[in-house]
């Protein structure tokens, strides 16, 4: 693969650069005609690449692009998902470059969605493409591109039920996630799931005067600052009847396998500028991010907040409360143990409603498996070390929902890297990194 990169690349960076100018910012009105571009770009380079089939489907929402070559039935089938929407680019005025005028400075491309994900997608397109000309495809290869990842994919575990049998496969392969660095590699196999609910507390019928009724009534942003902070235990113990009856604890050899990664907490803290660590007693800063699941407050409000003074009790606070779960948790019971548990402790004088939001479930790939175990020799061959296991703290829901439908495990082979800001302004994905990618992809197949 190297060869034929070095032989192409000229080529791959002008295709990849006429993606980046489109626009697909999924969360806007206003490029609803340019998603509807960019997955017709995508179809027209997957038949170029040697597709048999290529098709944009509408959805509800934004269209998802599929596409296929079958070499033999009998053979194992890939399954590669990937997404082609973006984030805003917001605020626009602290990008060096244009947003969506690719550039190479210091030996990276800066674009929105040069790495989140239209950058590691590409990656399997010419991988694919390879495999292909050069006569070394030996599996049949099916492609997903969908259009709502930015926005919780909102369409497609709909639009993947009603097309399962044209998605089944046996193995989910997907680049939309970093790695521990270029020096050390490292493998995705499971993500965190999601519970994200809005919570309310309702006390007096309108605002009242804080000093006539100061100390008389229960207020609102006190009694939901007390509940909160009654959630998590001294020793970080999530306090929710239920929450972890379903977590599986990971043996002693699996913890030590993850321990594997690099991890400098002195550097941790200095890189988001906090002078300590907390979580949940007896795990690593690492578990507590991977292999642990957490409950944070994401935004809270009530009361007056503008400028000057203004004594009130107001009528009602809220709150904005994430729950990331780790694999086998069920993110609707999540929510149901959450709203059952929070309404009962409920303070007298105030009233509580809990609202769901969204949310997603986690999933797992076995280091064992043999998907696991081709996608480590391929990044073992291409680094020089062999990668580290490690588990996302982020959320991938549409993957698990994936997962349920086609009965196959998502691998998340990503070659993104912390430096390369996704969702920020100047987003970037190293030259080197969008090399190897495509080279270790090539080698997956070869090993699978």
């Amino acid at each position: 693969m190297k060869a034929y990169i070095e032989q192409h690349k000229d080529r791959f960076l002008k295709e990849l650069f006429e993606l980046l100018r489109i626009p697909s910012v999924s969360s806007q009105e206003e490029h609803k005609g340019d998603m509807l571009v960019c997955a017709q770009k995508l179809a027209e380079y997957l038949l170029a690449a040697g597709a048999d089939s290529a098709r944009v489907y509408e959805t509800a929402g934004h269209p998802v692009v599929y596409g296929e070559k079958t070499i033999d039935k009998s053979l194992p089938t890939i399954l590669v998902y990937g997404h082609y929407d973006v984030q805003p680019v917001d605020p626009v005025g602290l990008w060096k470059s244009r947003p969506f005028e690719p550039e190479i400075r210091d030996g990276a491309i800066y674009a929105r969605g040069a790495d989140d994900d239209k950058g590691q997608l590409f990656m399997h397109i010419k991988a694919f493409e390879y495999l292909v000309r050069e006569g070394k495809i030996r599996h049949n290869i099916k492609f997903i591109l969908e259009g709502e990842e930015e926005i919780g994919s909102p369409s497609l575990s709909g639009w993947a039920k009603e097309h399962k049998d044209l998605l089944a496969c046996d193995v989910i392969l997907v680049s939309d996630t970093t790695m521990i660095s270029d020096k050390v590699p490292s493998i995705n196999c499971g993500m965190r799931g999601l519970a994200y609910v809005e919570a309310a507390v309702t006390g007096p019928d309108k605002d009242l005067h804080s000093g006539h009724y100061g100390g008389a009534v229960n207020n609102p942003i006190n009694a939901l600052c007390s509940m909160i902070d009654s959630l998590i235990d001294k020793d970080g113990k999530i306090t929710v009847k239920g929450f972890y009856d379903d977590v599986i604890e990971l043996s002693p050899e699996e913890r030590a396998m993850f321990a594997r990664a690099p991890f400098d907490i002195e550097e941790y803290k200095h890189s988001i500028g906090i002078n300590d660590v907390k979580g949940e007693k007896g795990y690593s800063t690492l578990e507590r991010t991977g292999i642990r699941p957490s409950l944070d407050v994401n935004g809270i409000w009530g009361g007056y907040t503008g400028e000057g003074a203004k004594t009130v009790i107001p009528s009602s606070a809220h709150a904005k409360i994430s729950m990331r779960l780790v694999p086998n948790q069920e993110w609707h019971k999540i929510t149901e143990l959450f709203e059952k548990h929070f309404v009962s402790i409920a303070p007298p004088g105030v009233k509580v409603k809990v609202t769901p939001l969204h949310g997603g479930n986690g999933f797992l790939m076995p280091v064992s498996s043999r998907a696991y175990k081709a996608a480590s020799k391929a990044l073992e061959q291409v680094y020089g070390v062999e990668p580290v296991p490690s588990r996302g703290g982020g959320s991938i829901p549409v993957l698990a929902d994936l997962q349920y439908i086609l009965g196959a495990n998502p691998l998340l082979m990503g070659f993104g890297l912390e430096r390369d800001t996704i969702h920020s302004p100047n987003e970037s994905y190293l030259l080197s990194q969008f090399y190897k990618g495509m080279e270790a992809i090539s080698l997956f197949y070869a090993y699978y």
